[in-house]
């Protein structure tokens, strides 16, 4: 009797939806109808309409990750958990950030611990929704961290805009607006990149195989990723805070809360560019981090292919049987 060890590219299959392209021309459509939504309600200052634009322009963006996901994603994960990740992974997200966020002291660290948090719940939605998943690799625990980062900035950001439409004077659609396009712009480098990264580092660390295994690489992710929310969302506080010193606001002004006259608009320029930049920054780093990961799992899957090729060789000539199984196998998969 031979034992075989198989490796996930030789038994995993593409996606049924494989490579269709189906998430662009969903982004088109939706944006299009995004369009027209917002053009009939400022013509009719119908109230009604205020839900689907606010649905509308916080899942679109989200929804067409889900869609590049199933394009991407092998045989080994199913649309449902992908369904199950954006969804209930999305909103369960939401709900259990928030319980856990209530107990946070307003400190200079509470942007740290807001991105602890927040990457920890989806990393345990992660783990729990992934946990079937056979054969576990980088490249595909990216995927699906992507699709319950997802989910997560899709409930978010349904939040974000109907606070910013609800002010004291009424609905303010422009706010709504500018709150949605600019959310719609950093999804992609905010919540579905770091939980990308964080899925990347767990399934990398299974080496192909079905059982999680906690690595020194793992916790670094998970630390790495906290840091980068944390940065990201402190970034509009920093910048601004920079923007003041260069302006020629003191350290000793800024502790009494005193600017100078005439600084205020300057320092308020220089603060938007600087955000901007930090924000180029924060997402290169997640870019780089994340291509890393997936660069260093790839190199250690083909090594463990080449270390695995001599061994099926020759189990290969102490049972000529299996020449024929797996022949039979092939068929049967054709």
């Amino acid at each position: 009797m031979s034992s075989t060890i198989q490796s996930p590219i030789l038994i995993s299959a593409a996606h049924p939806h494989h490579r269709h392209g189906w998430w662009w021309k969903t982004f088109l459509v939706g944006v299009a109808l995004w369009g027209i939504t917002i053009g009939v309600t400022a013509m009719t200052l119908n109230s009604n309409l205020i839900p689907t634009l606010i649905l509308l322009g916080s899942f679109l963006v989200p929804f067409c990750v889900v869609l590049f996901v199933m394009e991407r994603t092998m045989d080994t994960i199913s649309t449902m958990q992908i369904l199950l990740a954006f969804f209930v992974g999305g909103m369960c997200g939401v709900l259990g950030a928030s319980l856990l966020e209530v107990s946070l002291q307003p400190t200079v660290f509470t942007y740290v611990g807001v991105g602890f948090i927040e990457e920890f719940v989806k990393g345990v939605i992660l783990v729990i929704i992934g946990w079937k998943v056979m054969l576990k690799t980088a490249g595909q625990g990216a995927l699906l961290g992507a699709t319950v980062g997802a989910g997560f900035a899709a409930f978010e950001s349904a939040g974000y805009a109907l606070n910013a439409a609800i002010t004291s004077q009424g609905l303010d659609l422009v706010s709504l607006l500018q709150t949605e396009v600019l959310r719609a712009l950093l999804t992609p480098v905010g919540h579905v990149l770091w939980t990308a990264i964080l899925g990347a580092a767990l399934f990398g660390a299974a080496r192909g195989q079905r059982r999680y295994r906690v690595s020194f690489g793992l916790v670094g992710a998970f630390v790495g990723v906290a840091l980068l929310h944390a940065l990201w969302d402190s970034m509009s506080g920093i910048t601004a805070v920079v923007a003041l010193l260069f302006t020629g606001t003191t350290v000793r002004d800024l502790t009494f809360g005193f600017i100078p006259p005439g600084s205020a608009q300057e320092a308020q320029s220089l603060a938007s560019v600087l955000y901007v930049l930090g924000v180029i920054i924060a997402a290169a780093l997640g870019v780089v981090m994340l291509w890393l990961i997936l660069r260093f799992h790839r190199r250690a899957d083909r090594r463990r292919e080449a270390a695995l090729s001599p061994m099926d060789a020759e189990a290969r000539v102490l049972d000529p049987a299996r020449e024929g199984d797996d022949a039979s196998e092939a068929v049967a998969h054709e």
